[in-house]
Formats: structure tokens, C-alpha cells, sequence
């Protein structure tokens, strides 16, 4: 499906050089002298490394339609990861090198899926951007030591190693930012 420059909106999944990229970010420039152009950010779907584009206003390229379907992640074997649809509980077996954070699956966790839909192909797992986890092993904890911004490593349920507040301890409930692996806030409770 050959689409051109125009079409170009965040999100959009197409094949360039051979490989699959979303667009991340663009700017459509209309320069006082010259030819208008599109300038892009794009993240390589199986890579996840960003590159940089221009394309010439015009330019044809190859949309590819991607489907996002949420699934439960059940458990690890071997080189990959079993995963069940939540709606029609279909289960899938996904590749360890499509898991962007793997350090962060816990089972019974939901992720979303993205697939290229005419191919039915898994392309990438997308963790939520944040997850609740207990803290497995940290050091003791300083009572009353919030105001200070220290950090201390902890390892939580899911075998991930983060850093936490030095009021933080065994036991603890965190929530845990999974795009960037740091400690987001202590779930009271």
C-alpha cells in the first residue's frame, strides 16, 4: 500500500529500508526557496533504535497497517515468553528479543501485543508504563529520612534491580516506571 509524504502522522508504522518503523515524531517544512520536505523521527520496531529522516514532499512510502492487542503475560520457557489474548484467551509464544524490559514481566501482567495485520505477525511486546511490585531485597531502611534524595538498589518480585529511597524497605509495595526503570512512588496500604 504505497501512501506518500502527506500521510505521515505519529504512530504510523511503515517499511523503510526493508525494516518497520513507527513514526515518532515529524515536521512538515515549507521552506521559502526549495522543495517542501518532511523531517521524521522514527523507532525501529524490532531494534527500538530512533533514526532520523527527511523525505521530499511527495515522496511515496510503504504503509504497513499494525494491529495493538492486549494479552496476559503467563509465563517464561526457554528462549521466549507465553502470552494468552484476553478476549478470545488464544495463546501465543513470543520471542524473548521482541520484549523491550523482559526484567519487568510478572506473571498475569496484561501487555500490548503490536501486530502486523495482514501478515498476523508478532512485531513488539509493549510493557505498561508502570507496574506494582514489592520489594524482594534492599538494604534496611532510615525511618523519618524522606526529604533527602538518596537512593539505595533494590531488587523486586520481578528479579529487576532499581533504586529506591532509603525509606524503602523488604516488603515494601512500589509502583514502578517500566519506560525508564525507576521507582516511582511506595503504595500505602
Amino acid at each position: 500500500m504505497a501512501d506518500s509524504t502527506s500521510d505521515i502522522k505519529n504512530g504510523l508504522c511503515m517499511k523503510f529500508k526493508d525494516k518497520l518503523y513507527t513514526v515518532t515524531e515529524f515536521q512538515h517544512v515549507k521552506p521559502g526557496k526549495g522543495p517542501a520536505f518532511v523531517r521524521t523521527k522514527m523507532r525501529n520496531i524490532e531494534t527500538g533504535k530512533i533514526i532520523d529522516n527527511t523525505f521530499s514532499a511527495g515522496h511515496k512510502i510503504d504503509v504497513v497497517r499494525i494491529e495493538t492487542r492486549t494479552y496476559q503475560f503467563l509465563y517464561a520457557e526457554g528462549d521466549g515468553f507465553h502470552f494468552m489474548n484476553t478476549d478470545n484467551y488464544e495463546q501465543v509464544f513470543i520471542d524473548k528479543t521482541m520484549v523491550e524490559k523482559k526484567e519487568f514481566l510478572k506473571e498475569g501482567i496484561l501487555v500490548t501485543i503490536v501486530f502486523h495485520a495482514e501478515e498476523e505477525l508478532p512485531l513488539v511486546v509493549e510493557l505498561p508504563d508502570f507496574i506494582e511490585s514489592e520489594v524482594t531485597y534492599t538494604e534496611p531502611g532510615i525511618k523519618g529520612d524522606t526529604a533527602t534524595n538518596t537512593m539505595k538498589p533494590a531488587t523486586i518480585d520481578t528479579g529487576a534491580e532499581i533504586r529506591v529511597p532509603l525509606f524503602i524497605d523488604i516488603g515494601d509495595k512500589i509502583k514502578v516506571d517500566t519506560r525508564n526503570s525507576v521507582y516511582s512512588e511506595r503504595i500505602k496500604g
